[in-house]
């Protein structure tokens, strides 16, 4: 059930704000700006690199044959990357050898979400509804629930353990006959699902502090009921005197018979002083502390397990002795990557320059947001002034708005075209001429418009002429 919250913001308030929002504002404007003409530069140097680095690498041809000629340059060559490390997570006493091992947690909880409404009213005052709702789901860290706004779901969750997410790396991780560097070895992705083999007593006791943990949230909960055995009839002893009297066959099959019973026997003992564990359950990678894993309830835990296993990759870096370091440019940047699988070496300059790109225009459209915010941010106290009368206030906000979004665009294009003046001066130029255009629209262009628009206002209003008799 949805809760609301319902606040109200005074005209004066809200003008003051808006003023104090001048300087931040500002400050979004400088950053916008800064960020667009780093991301520029950023670019083009990478680029600059890249293509440095397309034409220097050589290949790798045989990673298994150490070959001195090749210590210094910059290779690009596919081997299996294997290790002889065995890594153990101690906490829970389980290990593998592994180029990695992962334990990563999530948490059953309540979740609190927020959806905010406003409204100008007349006379300057904003009115503020905002609502939460509350769902079960996992996460990554324990809720803390005790800040949520409804009171009837405050204080609603536990947790019946916590667990860090942790990881291990191997330290001699092998490349045929060379030995990859700290950074390659994390770029290796060949992930799998550990095998739990987590001792029977470590199982036992965290079933243990997990149900202490259970009832202290929930109460004493009905134990889950074992089944009850049928312990095996006793056959009856057979007295010596008649065994005597019997034939050997006959003999053989009441030894035959008093051999299955007493395994039946055994088998039933030892299932009766086994106890399954009822907070506690290992499924395939997962150990889940809970009652039931597929009915999660508030407080359960899973913890999962992942381990790096030997793999074949391409590496693309300088050959540094037996081991590998990054590229170095002529403008100062540095490259190395590995990659799953075989490439070529034109193949992985192809695609570092796309994800550049990719980069590139990420970065780009988020500066220009930034500048369009400063600016909405400096110049929005105009909007606030007027909104005491609501109405009049969105007409010009709007307004303010289109005129921040075509200044913040054409500046934006204006600093990128003067970073790119330092590289690229066509493009740059380019730039300039489009953000120039912009500018000329706007000013001229738009001051025309509004002089139509009056004057056909006018004929509008004007009397029409009185007809002659």
């Amino acid at each position: 059930m949805a809760y609301t919250e319902t606040t109200t913001t005074g005209y004066g308030t809200r003008v003051g704000n808006s003023f104090k929002a001048i300087g931040s504002g500002f400050l979004m404007f400088v950053l916008g700006t800064a960020l667009l003409w780093w991301n520029e530069g950023r670019a083009v140097k990478t680029e600059k690199m890249l293509d440095e680095a397309g034409s220097a690498y050589v290949e790798m041809e045989n990673p298994n044959k150490k070959d001195a000629s090749l210590d210094g340059e910059l290779i690009c060559g596919t081997a299996m990357a294997t290790t002889e490390d065995s890594l153990i997570d101690a906490e829970f006493g389980i290990g593998a050898n592994a180029i990695a091992i992962r334990r990563s947690v999530e948490y059953y909880q309540w979740v609190e979400h927020e959806q905010t409404k406003k409204e100008d009213k007349l006379g300057g005052k904003e009115v503020t509804t905002t609502t939460y709702t509350y769902s079960k789901q996992w996460v990554s860290s324990p809720v803390q629930s005790s800040q949520f706004h409804d009171p009837a779901y405050q204080n609603k969750n536990m947790v019946l353990t916590t667990v860090e997410d942790a990881e291990q790396y191997a330290e001699n991780v092998s490349f045929g006959t060379y030995k990859l560097n700290e950074s390659l070895i994390r770029s290796i992705s060949s992930r799998e699902g550990m095998d739990l083999a987590i001792s029977e007593d470590m199982l036992k006791q965290f079933d243990k502090n997990t149900q202490a943990a259970y009832e202290r949230f929930y109460g004493v909960q009905k134990s889950i009921q074992q089944p009850t055995t049928q312990q095996p009839a006793q056959s009856p002893a057979i007295p010596d005197s008649v065994r005597a009297l019997l034939s050997d066959s006959a003999k053989a099959v009441l030894d035959s018979l008093q051999a299955v019973n007493d395994s039946i026997k055994k088998a039933m003992e030892n299932a009766e002083n086994k106890k399954d564990l009822q907070y506690i359950h290992v499924a395939n990678n997962i150990l889940y502390y809970g009652r039931v894993p597929g009915s999660p309830e508030v407080g359960d835990v899973r913890v999962t397990f992942e381990k790096v296993v030997p793999a074949k990759v391409t590496v693309m870096a300088v050959v540094d002795g037996d081991t590998f370091k990054p590229f170095k440019a002529k403008n100062g940047k540095r490259f190395q990557t590995l990659v799953m699988g075989k490439k070529s070496g034109d193949e992985i300059i192809e695609a570092e320059k796309e994800a550049n790109n990719m980069i590139l225009w990420a970065l780009r459209i988020i500066g220009i947001m930034i500048v369009i915010g400063g600016l909405k941010g400096i110049f929005g106290f105009l909007t606030t002034i007027l909104k005491v009368v609501p109405f009049i206030a969105g007409i010009f906000g709007w307004g303010v708005g289109i005129v921040c979004t075509v200044i913040g665009v054409a500046w934006s294009l204006i600093v990128i075209a003067i970073a790119w003046l330092f590289y690229r001066p066509l493009l740059g130029i380019s730039l300039l001429v489009l953000a120039g255009f912009l500018v000329w629209v706007f000013a001229f262009k738009g001051k025309d418009k509004l002089k139509e628009l009056a004057a056909k206002g006018k004929n509008k209003g004007a009397a029409p002429a009185p007809v002659a008799e």
